[in-house]
């Protein structure tokens, strides 16, 4: 599953996402507390087109990079659970349900990217 970041400035401005990032970044976002559970909760799925309105995805981008990105270097990655490894992403897919939690990580450039494109947006809609 993927889902596409359309700028509700652009629709030429895009940004993508796979589901391993996705869960993630919502997990990061839902500790931030910007958002309603609601609105977070339609994110969590493609194509609803949820809309976060500039002052929200700026600020997104704002704590992704003063908060997140300090805390990793570039060869470190954030799981949803927000603990941080150094580990490489070896593809494993892990079945197991204790161990599930570990498909689901951001990288570094992946989270330097996205806040990248909140911060360059003029909001966005998730489809």
């Amino acid at each position: 599953m993927s889902f596409t970041l359309i700028d509700n400035g652009s629709e030429n401005y895009e940004f993508n996402a796979n589901v391993w990032n996705w869960r993630t970044a919502l997990e990061i976002i839902k500790s931030f507390d910007i958002l309603s559970d609601s609105k977070i909760r339609q994110m969590e799925y493609n194509a609803t087109g949820v809309k976060l309105e500039k002052e929200e995805a700026h600020l997104i981008g704002e704590k992704i990079r003063d908060t997140i990105l300090p805390k990793l270097a570039p060869n470190k990655r954030i799981f949803s659970d927000l603990s941080i490894t150094d580990a490489a992403d070896d593809g494993t897919l892990y079945k197991d349900e204790d161990e599930q939690w570990k498909n689901y990580s951001a990288s570094h450039d992946w989270l330097r990217e996205f806040s990248d494109f909140c911060l360059r947006s003029k909001g966005f809609q998730v489809f």
